[in-house]
């Protein structure tokens, strides 16, 4: 019986991480689909693209918080099943970036893929969720990796990164609480978002991965693209 529980908990986080906060919140913002936005995707970095600055926050707390609830139910209701605490935001990673209800379909009307995200705000929700206090260590490593890089996929990657090292040594000093089963989530959510994130990985490596305009990086570059501007004119 407790095999099914746990299965029904692993279900149920995806159904949660399915939730299309983005595609929502942009749509009552602007009345615009986010799947028509830039990369298409439904995670906080898109849905700002799409409807600004606060909708692009607001997508992203709402997604962190789709991963710390997963863990939380699991927690509650099996709370001797370890596995099914790591399992439970990984089926949330999931459903964010494969949603159940985002069906894609081809132009013959053939069924492609589930649409969704990239998995980063749910993956560091689901850190949270297994260690509350990692909030205050992930967090803010990734708003700096944001904000001064500029790149939402390394942004993203970054944050199981940082969960891995967290757990990691956390279970070296022998902390209270500390499971390597915890180091195995970070493991395979980096794994997750890893794969979600190919083409994006390969823009990165040939030099044409987006810039996010706010960011250190895109002022710089900005700068420079007005600079050369400029120059070309000069020349004449």
């Amino acid at each position: 019986m407790q095999l099914f529980v746990d299965i029904g908990l692993v279900i149920l986080g995806y159904l949660i991480g399915s939730i299309p906060s983005g595609l929502i919140i942009v749509k009552l913002k602007t009345g615009k689909d986010i799947r028509q936005v830039e990369s298409g995707r439904t995670g906080g970095t898109n849905a700002m693209r799409a409807a600004g600055f606060w909708a692009g926050l607001f997508t992203a707390l709402s997604d962190v918080f789709k991963g710390v609830l997963a863990v939380w139910i699991a927690q509650w209701i099996s709370p001797d099943s370890h596995w099914v605490h790591i399992l439970a935001p990984i089926g949330a990673i999931l459903g964010h970036n494969y949603s159940l209800y985002l069906p894609d379909f081809d132009e013959k009307g053939n069924f492609k893929r589930f649409r969704g995200g990239a998995g980063g705000a749910p993956a560091l929700g689901g850190a949270i969720g297994l260690w509350w206090p990692s909030i205050f260590i992930i967090l803010p490593l990734g708003a700096l990796v944001f904000f001064s890089l500029g790149y939402a996929s390394v942004t993203t990657l970054s944050l199981a990164i940082f969960a891995i090292v967290v757990f990691g040594v956390r279970l070296a000093i022998g902390a209270p609480g500390a499971d390597w089963i915890e180091v195995l989530y970070g493991v395979i959510a980096g794994a997750l978002l890893t794969w979600s994130l190919r083409p994006n990985i390969k823009k990165l490596f040939n030099g044409t991965e987006r810039v996010v305009g706010i960011s250190l990086h895109g002022k710089l570059k900005a700068r420079k693209e007005k600079r050369d501007a400029e120059d070309a004119l000069k020349d004449v």
